[in-house]
C-alpha cells in the first residue's frame, strides 16, 4: 500500500492559519466561552479524536488509542473586544481578537490531534480573569488529567518560557478629611497622601532574581486610582489598585509582607488576590526533549500563566507557543503564520 506522502509546509502552514481564523471569529470573550468550547469539541470529533467534556467549558481531546505522556493547555477566553472581530488573514499575519494570545495555539493543538500526534489537549475557559475566578484549578480537583508534562501554549515568540511569576492584586486605600477646596488647610487631601504612597512605591527599583539560572523581575505598579466627589471639595479618600509580580522561589505570605514593605506603612493594603509563581521545570527530561526537538531559545516567564496551576497539581509545566507577548491583548492583534508552522514542527519532532 502506497504511503501518502508528508504534508507540505505550505500545505500545513495553510491549514493552521485557516483553522485560527475560524476560531477568532468565533468570540469567545471571558466567562462566555462555552459557543468556542463546542465549536472545539465538535471540530475535533468530526475529525476522528477522542473527546471528554469535563464540564465548565473544559474539553480533553485525544487521538484515538493513544495515552501521551505530553499534554497541550490553552485558554478559550480572550480579553474584551477592541472592534477587532472578526479576523483577517494574508500571506504573512491572522489578524484578529485573540489572534496570538491564544486561538493560533488553539489551532496548533486541535490540528496536532487531528493528524494523530500522540498527546492529549486540554481547552479551558477563563484564563484572563483573576485567579479567583479560575476553571483550571477546580478542574484539576475534580478531574485529575495524566500527564508527565504540560505544555502550556501561552505565547513565547517560538522561545521556551520557564516558570512564571507570581501576581498580586491589591486595594491601597488613603483617607483623609473633607473639606472646601477653598480652604484646603482645614481638611486632610486623601489623594496628597496618595500621591506621597505611590511616589514612595515607584522609587522602587525593579528587582532582578536569580532562579536556577534565570533572571527573574519582581516590580509593583500601580495601575489605578480613583478619588474624589466634586471639583470644589477636598476629597476624604482616595484608593489605588497596585499590582506586583514576584520571583519563583518567593512564598505567597513572603510576597505579600514584601509588598507591604514596599508601601512604606502608608495607606491601608488590602490583597484581593494572591496567585502564586511557578518552578521552573527546565531538568524534566521530556522539557529538555523540547528545547533539543525545536533548538529552542530558554528565557523566564516574566507573567503569570497557568504553568503555575497545573504545578500546584504536580505536574511538571513549561510554557511554549506561537503567539508573541508584545502582541496580547492589542487592538491590532496578529499572529504570524510562520510561527504557527514553527510551533507545530517543534512539537511533531517531539512526538517522533
Amino acid at each position: 500500500m502506497p504511503v501518502s506522502p508528508a504534508p507540505s509546509d505550505t500545505d500545513v502552514a495553510a491549514r493552521l492559519a485557516g483553522r485560527t481564523l475560524e476560531l477568532v471569529d468565533v468570540a469567545s470573550e471571558s466567562r462566555s466561552e462555552a459557543r468556542l468550547a463546542a465549536h472545539v469539541a465538535r471540530v475535533l470529533r468530526d475529525g476522528g479524536a477522542e473527546v471528554t467534556e469535563l464540564g465548565d467549558s473544559c474539553i480533553l481531546a485525544r487521538p484515538p488509542g493513544t495515552s501521551p505522556g505530553v499534554m497541550l493547555a490553552g485558554h478559550l477566553d480572550t480579553v474584551p473586544a477592541q472592534d477587532n472581530i472578526p479576523g483577517s488573514i494574508d500571506a504573512e499575519r491572522v489578524r484578529g481578537l485573540g489572534a496570538s494570545d491564544m486561538k493560533g495555539a488553539l489551532a496548533v493543538m486541535i490540528e496536532l490531534v487531528l493528524a494523530g500526534a500522540p498527546y492529549s489537549a486540554l481547552f479551558f475557559p477563563r484564563e484572563e480573569l483573576p485567579s479567583t475566578e479560575s476553571a483550571l484549578v477546580p478542574l484539576l480537583q475534580r478531574s485529575p488529567v495524566e500527564a508527565e508534562l504540560v505544555i502550556v501554549m501561552e505565547p513565547t515568540d517560538g522561545e521556551l518560557h520557564a516558570g512564571c511569576v507570581g501576581n498580586i492584586n491589591a486595594t491601597w486605600t488613603f483617607r483623609g478629611r473633607s473639606g472646601h477646596s477653598a480652604r484646603p488647610w482645614a481638611a486632610e487631601n486623601a489623594i496628597t497622601r496618595a500621591a506621597l504612597g505611590i511616589a514612595t512605591l515607584a522609587s522602587a527599583p525593579v528587582l532582578p532574581v536569580q532562579f536556577h539560572g534565570l533572571t527573574f523581575h519582581e516590580v509593583a505598579s500601580v495601575t489605578r486610582i480613583n478619588g474624589g466627589i466634586a471639583a470644589n471639595v477636598i476629597p476624604e479618600t482616595c484608593t489605588a489598585q497596585v499590582n506586583f509580580r514576584y520571583a519563583p522561589g518567593r512564598t505567597p505570605d513572603a510576597a505579600e509582607a514584601r509588598l507591604r514593605e514596599l508601601c512604606g506603612g502608608l495607606g491601608e493594603l488590602e490583597i484581593t488576590g494572591n496567585a502564586a509563581s511557578a518552578p521552573v521545570a527546565l531538568e524534566h527530561p521530556l522539557a529538555q526533549r523540547l528545547i533539543d526537538a525545536g533548538e529552542l531559545a530558554v528565557a523566564p516567564k516574566q507573567a503569570w500563566t497557568p504553568v503555575a496551576e497545573f504545578a500546584q497539581f504536580g505536574y511538571p509545566a513549561v510554557n511554549f507557543g506561537p503567539g508573541a507577548p508584545a502582541q496580547a491583548h492589542r487592538r491590532d492583534e496578529s499572529v504570524e503564520i510562520a510561527r504557527l508552522l514553527h510551533a507545530h514542527r517543534v512539537l511533531e519532532a517531539l512526538a517522533t
